[in-house]
């Protein structure tokens, strides 16, 4: 048994697919004991909605990861190792980064309409003569979130790419480069902490 544990775990694409078959067996069971579900609009938010939460697992750790562990030790690592921080964990992450920031949008969208409050909570109500409580409450989440996927995807990941040297820039414009990356980085890390309120409180104070 412990062998077989071993050589699941030891390989990420091994773990990944236990952990879907973990989660279809418990789908199963929810099926069993609820007897089944009616695949209507609610079935299809509730999977969405689960989709939403792993890409968004998946970019804020990302981006608390940056921010929280690499960017403040990099000062602490010699100067030979750096590279295998620029080189192969940085463009590795990034990738992962910017495709979870998409899909968490995207999840996102697609639950708010399946849900009926997608213009209500994206227009605060002023489509829709008036909004509730709760839909200008995930709206402001729902705004805040979009600005950050798009500081990923039209600043981060392009200045990223000069400071890592996948586009070949001078010195000067590489050191710019990485500075806007990490500021931009840090207003998401700012944006996070109210966005994820007002997810959150949406779902669970109205």
């Amino acid at each position: 048994m412990e062998v077989i544990v071993g050589s699941i775990l030891q390989s990420l694409n091994k773990t990944i697919i236990a952990g879907i078959i973990l989660a279809i067996v418990v789908f199963i069971i929810m099926i069993i004991t609820n007897n089944g579900f009616d695949y209507d609009r609610s079935f299809w938010s509730a999977i969405f909605r689960y989709l939403h939460v792993i890409s968004g697992v998946m970019w804020i750790g990302l981006l608390w990861y940056f921010n929280f562990v690499q960017i403040p030790n990099m000062p602490n690592i010699p100067d030979e190792h750096k590279p295998a921080i620029g080189k192969v964990i940085a463009p590795a992450a990034l990738f992962w980064f910017r495709w979870a920031a998409l899909a968490t949008i995207l999840t996102g969208l697609i639950v708010s309409y399946l849900n009926y409050y997608i213009v209500e909570a994206l227009s605060f109500g002023l489509l829709t003569n008036g909004a509730s409580s709760k839909s200008i409450c995930i709206g402001i989440g729902m705004w805040l979130g979009m600005i950050m996927a798009y500081n990923v995807w039209m600043v981060i990941w392009p200045n990223q790419k000069k400071a890592l040297g996948i586009i070949e820039v001078n010195a000067d414009e590489k050191a710019k480069s990485a500075r806007t990356a990490m500021l931009f980085s840090r207003t998401n890390t700012m944006l996070s902490i109210p966005m994820l309120l007002s997810m959150v409180t949406a779902q669970n104070l109205y």
